[in-house]
């Protein structure tokens, strides 16, 4: 590193950048190190510290949660926490030690060191409280700073779990603690499409999207990001850059308060819609979910409930909550468009992949139909 850079680098610890990477970046273990070769570019380049979010290889959650399973079918949620968090613990620190192979100081803070204070919601957690000082120390004697993503603690100390997919909200809550105007989220695809494009043919880039149009997507089961991340970013400020996890890290869309509403097709294969007795029954069961920290989203037309997302062991929510099981209706797939939602029910995950396309392929077919509508600019 030339002397400048160091220079620049060391005046602009307080202006660390913050970039997250989901597991779909760690598709081997040869990944961490093309993931270390792009960060120490990034360091020489830009002279500036980097505070890097990680999830866990694919897979590796999944993995631990079948071991907890084996010996205990519905394991406690502190327990659950406590184990499923291990897996992006270990991805962390198998990037650090491709950047130590490199010769760059990195070091791992851990959900017990970062201070983040969350409820006691275990397995959903909320954050309350954020400690910025942990994370500006340690900016201040590493050039990269490790976390591994969904870890945090309650006011006891004791290990709590941001829920599934939950590095993007670590990643915000990171950003707010050192101050960052903007957080990049890597990851298989470089930003928010009308559709899934790795399942519905002809899904579209969209390369500006408003805080609430993020969110509402993420409500109804968009993957790309966490839809309480958008809503810390909102509340704080923070500009959320969506990239490609792969060199040369392309940016695809940005989303900030200045960003579009637009049209969009979402779904989840694993989301399903419980029906109830009553609507006093599925608002109660809603409410439940909604206090554990579990994305609902409650249907009006019916006594219905949607679980968004899936990894969720419904049966042990509703059965410690002393709530009479809903049935299972199918999965929702849902036509946005602006802050317009109709929901749409599939008999399953298979059929609500066709119903996504057939939509698509109709919301498609409507732009068509207004774009020729538009009359030709003549010009001045």
């Amino acid at each position: 590193m030339t002397d400048a850079a160091l220079t620049a680098r060391q005046g602009a610890t307080d202006t660390a950048a913050v970039l997250k990477f989901g597991g779909s970046t760690f598709r081997s273990h040869a990944a961490y190190e093309q993931l270390a070769a792009g960060l120490e570019e990034r360091l020489e380049k830009e002279g500036r510290r980097l505070t890097v979010v990680v999830s866990a290889m694919q897979g590796e959650t999944e993995t631990m949660r079948g071991r907890l399973h084996e010996v205990n079918a519905h394991p406690e949620d502190a327990t659950s926490a406590g184990m499923l968090a291990t897996a992006d613990l270990i991805s962390a620190h198998l990037l650090a030690t491709a950047l130590h192979r490199r010769g760059r100081t990195a070091t791992v803070l851990a959900g017990h060191q970062i201070g983040l204070i969350t409820n006691s919601s275990f397995l959903w957690a909320r954050v309350i409280e954020t400690d910025p000082g942990p994370l500006s120390k340690t900016l201040g004697e590493y050039e990269v700073v490790v976390v591994p993503g969904g870890q945090a603690v309650d006011a006891q100390g004791r290990p709590t779990w941001l829920g599934k997919n939950s590095s993007d909200l670590s990643a915000i809550a990171v950003a707010r603690a050192v101050g960052a105007g903007a957080c990049e989220i890597h990851s298989d695809v470089d930003g928010i499409y009308t559709s899934d494009p790795h399942l519905v043919r002809g899904a579209r880039l969209l390369p500006d999207v408003s805080f609430n149009m993020a969110a509402l997507m993420s409500l109804y089961g968009a993957k790309v990001l966490h839809r309480r991340a958008v809503q810390l970013a909102l509340r704080h400020g923070i500009e959320i850059v969506c990239r490609y996890n792969r060199a040369p890290f392309s940016r695809g869309t940005t989303i900030s308060r200045e960003g579009a509403q637009v049209a969009a097709v979402v779904f989840n294969q694993r989301s399903v819609v419980l029906a109830y007795d009553s609507d006093d029954s599925a608002d109660c069961a809603h409410g439940v979910f909604h206090a554990a920290g579990i994305d609902t989203v409650r249907l009006t037309e019916k006594p219905w409930v949607a679980v968004v997302g899936g990894f969720v062991d419904l049966e042990a929510v509703q059965r410690r909550q002393n709530l009479k099981p809903g049935s299972y209706v199918g999965v929702p797939v849902a036509e946005i468009r602006g802050s317009k939602v109709t929901t749409h029910i599939a008999e399953s995950g298979e059929d609500a992949l066709h119903l996504a396309q057939n939509l698509h392929d109709k919301l498609d077919q409507r732009d068509a139909d207004r774009a020729r509508r538009q009359p030709a600019y003549a010009g001045a």
